[in-house]
């Protein structure tokens, strides 16, 4: 595996971690596409996102990556079949997701070296990646049980199959490129005959 992998394929559109995740699934003229599919692939995601990740189990990521698309589609009642889930319930999904939170338990512990400032430190029996999957599953509880959840929405653009938190009122896509496609779509089917 080569930890000096070049950046990640996702598109990174600053939105909470949880989101970022489910948008590793992406899409463009050539179609949909995965930005977890390799080890080097969820490395390279991971280094945008967090820093020093170790190196987890790309099938592990997926799954809990899959988990979430489920779950904001429930929120979102989100209709394209192109941003489709491997998990194919919502039991499923929180199954998941509860099993990745459980697979490392955490706890915090308070360092207080001579001559520094106390900080807190979290620790865990489990391994490193377990220990990231289990916190981004953590990120992803807290998320769906927040106030954001509610602003949750699928980027119903031509082609897109990314989600997005709505911070404003009046937005509607994902990404000033897809709102540009909608616009777009919008005019051409205005403009083009109606055949009877």
């Amino acid at each position: 595996m080569d930890l000096d992998a070049p950046g990640t394929s996702a598109p990174l559109l600053g939105e909470p971690t949880p989101v970022e995740l489910m948008n590793t699934v992406w899409a463009d003229r050539a179609g949909v596409h995965d930005a977890l599919a390799t080890p080097d692939e969820a490395v390279a995601w991971l280094r945008r996102v967090l820093p020093d990740p170790p190196v987890p189990d790309p099938d592990r990521l997926r799954l809990v990556r899959d988990a979430l698309r489920r779950l904001a589609a429930e929120r979102t009642g989100d209709p394209r079949p192109s941003a489709g889930s491997a998990v194919p319930t919502r039991a499923d999904a929180l199954r998941v997701l509860d099993e990745a939170c459980a697979a490392a338990p955490t706890w915090s512990s308070l360092r207080w070296e001579p001559g520094e400032e106390p900080r807190r430190e979290v620790r865990s029996d489990a391994a490193g990646d377990r220990v990231l999957i289990a916190g981004l599953a953590e990120q992803a509880v807290r998320f769906f049980a927040g106030e954001e959840a509610a602003e949750l929405r699928a980027c119903l653009a031509p082609g897109c199959v990314l989600y997005f938190v709505r911070h404003h009122p009046r937005r509607e896509w994902c990404s000033a490129g897809c709102g540009n496609r909608a616009r777009v779509a919008r005019h051409y089917r205005r403009r083009r005959p109606t055949s009877d």
